[in-house]
């Protein structure tokens, strides 16, 4: 069995571009929390804002994977990608969307409740263990290729001019984006909890104040509306979306 509950938050901008997704619930604003047994997926989509109708292809992207019944059976990498061309076919048939493109981030548990994430972009997934926060995801962007070639240091990444310079995303119509999936190989333990979120949070809450909130004695539900608050205290000026998967056995 697991616990899960999210948030997704419009913040100051004129509309809400996040989606999220738990199981077949898909969610473009205010909160969910739900009990889920394996097989289920788990996501957060970022439409890109410097494009048309982000917020389109946010809630079409996860719209179309909860469609999937997911399992060990399903390939995840073909099934995004077959996601990533009918983003393409809609913003070619509709003017007003033109190269519409979001980011995707999530977790898919299988029927042996084996693992993997999945990934395209900057949104981020995490493990949080023993009060301490792993990021399980890679990100896709200009400032983590300059910190893999060393150009710049880890507190550089998260202030550096070009921080929002990501990689091709699903949608894109000139480049073909990156899928990464992966297995995630080391075993479940009790109060695991997965958290997924976009740059809404993860650029302006670091990673130990993720884990101060996550370690508060308060229902998990309150714990991401603290994250969310703190991040538009901070002067966050995107949308916020945060979704915590907890492995209760």
């Amino acid at each position: 069995m697991f616990y899960c509950c999210a948030v997704t938050e419009q913040g100051v901008k004129e509309r809400n571009e996040d989606a999220v997704l738990i199981d077949n619930i898909v969610l473009t604003e205010g909160t969910v929390e739900t009990e889920v047994n394996k097989p289920f997926i788990a996501a957060v989509c970022d439409g890109v804002s410097g494009e048309k109708s982000g917020d389109i292809a946010s809630k079409m992207c996860l719209a179309e994977l909860a469609k999937q019944a997911y399992s060990s059976q399903v390939n995840l990498t073909n099934e995004i990608s077959k996601i990533h061309k009918q983003l393409q076919r809609y913003g070619t048939l509709h003017k007003n969307s033109s190269n519409m493109q979001t980011t995707i981030c999530g977790i898919a548990v299988d029927e042996e409740q084996k693992l993997c994430c999945m990934n395209v972009g900057d949104s981020r997934l995490y493990r949080f263990r023993d009060s301490k926060l792993k990021q399980i995801s890679k990100d896709q962007s200009l400032v983590e290729m300059l910190y893999e070639q060393g150009k710049i240091g880890y507190e550089e990444k998260r202030n550096h001019v070009h921080r929002n310079i990501i990689m091709p995303v699903l949608g894109n119509t000139t480049a073909q984006p990156n899928i990464d999936v992966n297995a995630i190989r080391e075993p479940l333990e009790h109060g695991d909890v997965f958290l997924i979120c976009s740059d809404g949070l993860s650029d302006y809450i670091v990673k130990s104040e993720i884990e101060e909130v996550l370690s508060m004695p308060m229902p998990m539900m309150k714990r991401l509306e603290e994250m969310v608050k703190r991040s538009l205290n901070k002067g966050c000026r995107d949308n916020i979306s945060v979704v915590a998967v907890t492995y209760m056995p």
